[in-house]
């Protein structure tokens, strides 16, 4: 897993190398600025000579100012190392998610998604950054203070090893109980985004039914259990703090005792050598071990914390999609529009002991109109998407130009299967950049034929800025209708060698709908034409109409024959014709 998430430091390798280098200088400048101060008192203050006094000064201030220099390399180095890191995962899950199949974000929640690219990533980004400067400084810090201090006097050294296992265990206790409360903090998180995106996006649902209040109150409980969860893990971590105090102050306590007593001893015994500079150096050195130690256990709490985000990014990058391109040999090039289903059976997921479809054959010649009638749930929707291979087939198999889709590159195959879906989505931006995501390279006269196919041109330029009228996000501010004419003319823009509508005119008024049927014969004959609907009228002129009922089709034929044929469809044309003579 820490490999896997190495791989997005890349470019900025140096920069996460270097960062720990320069802070070893620091520590090591920090180290032997104790040293350098006994030095001038004992040489130059207490013997009265000026000269050395200067010497010891300056090499002091050259000391501090290369403790500057590299502390600053690696804060500096450290920044550019995390942020680097944390664009480059960013990058490399986005681009994983890109490459999902609709069964593998089905395994995720849009809001736990987004969650994971956001603040489990910035949580990931702090913890490399404090690795890669705090968790070096903290042990180089233990060892060259440590190994100062015991130049200066051994046995008075021992002093730090009775803090050590205090600071160790308290260490080893606190931070599995950290992890756990954040575990349970970011799946919250996930709760949390899904009630806000929720929300917002039904917000005229929730404004309609007046439940503003309930809203507020389900978002409150769960920001509620995210607050409780923090305060319990900050109690646990602030324990730190007087632990390391209590060892702080015991140490000195300890380090004053024993070393006013070697002072005083050695004016009688000079061989036990301890001087009043040489006490002072220690109190520094206890400072700087124990804060180490202190500094380790929060780095070891960051890292407990991060160890949750950090499972839940592999998860998103360890994800394999399932629907790939062949490795091998993948067919380039779709020769026409004839789609055959050969005992297909589909299920959503390979447990799933319900099908969504049960042995489907049926053929579609190239150029053909086809209208598809079924009632909800039949499977209307999950035979149209095995064509461009948004799902795979759990029997048999799906032809396209008379090759298994499975054999095309799947870019090529989804280039020439355009789809407009029950949900049409309009993205912010113009109404042409809009259509231009059927094909970038569109001119404004292809993007007009088109517009003018689904019927689209005239309350295009009916907005003051034409095409380019600004789309608020989701398309809030053109009607469903409108919505679903823009949709079909991006999908024309594709030039596709099919065309699926699915349930893609229930907004449009009947006359607009029997326009936009009469161009597609007229301008597209060529292209393979599949239409989902709901109204007998929109499919009762197509070549061939599939009647679907329970996964399974129940009847294929013209109007006119399946109402001799099929009951199903000839009980919904007469409640469809009955309703319109009422």
């Amino acid at each position: 897993m820490i490999r896997w998430l190495a791989r997005c430091v890349r470019e900025y390798k140096w920069a996460a190398m270097l960062s720990p280098l320069c802070m070893v200088g620091e520590v090591a400048m920090e180290v032997l600025i104790p040293l350098i101060m006994t030095q001038l008192y004992r040489h130059g203050v207490e013997a009265g000579r000026s000269d050395l006094v200067l010497k010891w000064s300056v090499i002091l201030v050259v000391c501090a100012l290369i403790s500057l220099a590299f502390g600053a390399s690696s804060a500096f180095l450290a920044s550019k190392a995390g942020t680097g890191f944390a664009k480059n995962l960013r990058h490399d899950m986005f681009h994983r998610v890109q490459r999902f199949s609709f069964g593998n974000i089905d395994k995720f929640s849009s809001a736990s998604i987004v969650t994971r690219l956001t603040s489990d990533v910035a949580n990931l980004q702090m913890s490399f950054q404090m690795l890669i400067r705090m968790a070096i400084r903290s042990p180089m810090m233990l060892i060259l203070a440590m190994t100062a201090a015991m130049s200066i006097d051994r046995k008075l050294s021992l002093v730090f090893c009775a803090a050590l296992p205090i600071l160790i265990l308290a260490i080893v206790l606190l931070a599995p109980l950290v992890f756990q409360i954040f575990d349970r903090v970011f799946k919250t998180y996930d709760r949390l985004n899904t009630v806000v995106q929720e929300n917002i996006h039904g917000v005229r649902v929730v404004k309609s039914f007046v439940r503003e209040d309930k809203e507020v109150e389900k978002f409150t409980a769960i920001s509620g259990s995210i607050y409780k969860d923090f305060c319990k893990a900050e109690r646990i971590v602030a324990l730190n703090s007087p632990i390391m105090q209590f060892c702080v102050y015991g140490c000195m306590l300890a380090l004053s005792w024993f070393g006013a007593k070697m002072i005083v001893d050695s004016g009688n015994n000079p061989a036990l050598g301890l001087t009043t500079e040489e006490l002072s150096a220690m109190f520094t050195y206890t400072t700087q071990i124990l804060s180490s130690l202190l500094m380790f256990s929060m780095v070891f709490v960051m890292l407990t914390m991060s160890r949750a985000p950090l499972k839940r990014c592999y998860e998103i990058l360890s994800e394999e999609p399932d629907l790939v391109s062949p490795a091998e040999n993948a067919v380039t090039e779709v020769a026409n529009g004839a789609i055959d289903f050969e005992n297909v059976s589909f299920r959503y997921a390979a447990t799933a002991k319900h099908r969504a479809l049960k042995e489907v054959d049926l053929h579609i010649p190239s150029g053909a109109t086809v209208g598809i009638l079924g009632g909800t749930g039949s499977g209307k929707s999950t035979l149209v998407q095995l064509i461009p291979r948004l799902y795979d087939v759990a029997d048999g198999c799906v032809k396209v130009g008379g090759v298994d889709v499975r054999s095309y590159d799947l870019q090529v195959l989804r280039d020439e299967v355009a789809m407009v879906l029950q949900k049409n989505v309009l993205f912010s931006g113009t109404i042409k950049e809009n259509l231009r995501w059927g094909n970038p390279d569109a001119t404004d006269a292809e993007i007009e034929r088109a517009c003018r196919l689904a019927c689209a041109h005239d309350f295009v330029t009916a907005f003051p800025d034409g095409y380019d009228t600004y789309i608020e996000q989701g398309g809030t501010n053109v009607s469903g209708g409108q919505k679903q004419r823009l949709c079909i003319a991006r999908a024309l823009l594709k030039k596709p060698k099919i065309l699926i509508l699915d349930d893609s005119t229930s907004a449009v008024d009947t006359r607009t709908d029997a326009m936009i049927r009469q161009a597609f014969r007229e301008e597209i004959p060529n292209t393979t034409k599949l239409i989902i609907a709901q109204r007998v009228a929109s499919v009762q002129d197509a070549d061939m109409i599939v009647v679907i009922d329970n996964g399974m089709i129940c009847a294929v034929g013209d109007h006119e024959s399946l109402l001799k044929t099929s009951g199903i469809y000839r009980e919904v044309y007469e409640s469809q014709k009955k309703g319109g003579e009422e």
